[in-house]
């Protein structure tokens, strides 16, 4: 999977979980609870400014790519270069992205609501994780040259992966990440080979960069935020511990287009893509994978129609067929 793979907004926990604010006292690493140690780690991602390298192995493949963070306390901006693969720079100030293309001389701007960056792991405001997940302290090693406390999340049932987390001991912040299976089998791993803590990166610089577009053809992917109901569709049973994030309607220039319905259970994500059935498009289903991201693809019927669903997630196979089991055409 690629760097930018990782790209996805952290919503706070810290009201939800009742949490100490910044600056309380903790308990010491081995008593911390599985919501202590996910919130310390998000804290640490949003408040931190660092410059860093990102080496992300999957599936085999390897790529790798520059990082600069800084938040102001009102806004956070990140600047990610990729170092491998075809050229390319992001930019995100708060829920704002736009990705450079230099070769293609294209400029895509896009308003997500679900985007962040390793080392930020969280992806919803769900009290629930310690129901569906379980933490243990390691042990310590060095990563990127800092001590680290090696934190084990393990899954409470099959519909989900595991996580190795190494936290660098005094400010919480991400350094490695594994995604495991159940049997303990490295799927991905993203993880800083280099890094620099409270380095001085230039908010007025990053925005200077990002909004420097002349030459590109500036490309604004259609997104209209709707909900499944509206749209004819409903998840007649529920994946344990998932819950409904965003939906939105992706039109199509010819019309049509697909509708995106996301899930979380507060680490992994599911993206359900559904669209009219076309044959002369739709030809192949089964099942793929790719380091810790699954796909499954078939078609689907009722109430009249065909359609042709797509799902995506960082989760073993059978949680997507629950998925596509589950889904169900409004009549």
């Amino acid at each position: 999977m690629k760097v930018t793979a990782f790209l996805r907004l952290v919503l706070p926990l810290a009201l939800l979980l009742g949490l100490a604010p910044a600056g309380a006292d903790t308990p010491v690493p081995g008593e911390r609870s599985i919501s202590e140690w996910l919130q310390r780690m998000h804290e640490a991602s949003r408040r931190r400014a660092y410059v860093g390298i990102l080496v992300v192995s999957s599936g085999g493949a390897m790529s790798s790519a520059r990082v600069w963070h800084i938040c102001d306390g009102r806004q956070q901006m990140e600047r990610v270069e990729a170092l491998t693969g075809t050229p390319r720079s992001t930019f995100r100030r708060n829920d704002e992205v736009i990705t450079f293309s230099p070769q293609s001389r294209v400029a895509v701007v896009e308003k997500r609501e679900s985007l962040g960056l390793f080392p930020q792991l969280l992806k919803s405001v769900d009290a629930a994780i310690d129901q569906h997940y379980g933490a243990s302290l390691q042990g310590s090693e060095r990563v990127a040259g800092f001590e680290a406390d090696v934190v084990q999340l393990q899954p409470r049932d099959g519909l989900r992966f595991g996580y190795r987390i190494w936290s660098e001991k005094k400010t919480g912040l991400m350094l490695k990440l594994q995604t495991l299976d159940a049997q303990g089998r490295v799927l991905e791993q993203v993880a800083f080979s280099e890094l620099q803590l409270d380095a001085p990166v230039s908010m007025d610089k990053l925005k200077r960069m990002m909004g420097e577009t002349e030459g590109y053809k500036l490309e604004t992917p259609a997104l209209v935020k709707t909900t499944p109901q509206a749209e004819g569709w409903k998840l007649a049973q529920e994946v344990p511990g998932f819950r409904a994030m965003s939906c939105y309607r992706r039109p199509a220039p010819t019309g049509g287009g697909a509708l995106q319905w996301v899930f979380s259970d507060g680490l992994a994500t599911v993206s359900l893509f559904i669209e009219p059935y076309d044959p002369r498009r739709h030809v192949q289903e089964g099942q793929q994978a790719m380091g810790a991201t699954h796909a499954l693809v078939q078609r689907g019927r009722g109430a009249g129609a065909a359609w042709w669903l797509t799902l995506v997630g960082e989760v073993p196979p059978q949680t997507l067929q629950a998925f596509a089991q589950g889904l169900e055409r409004l009549p």
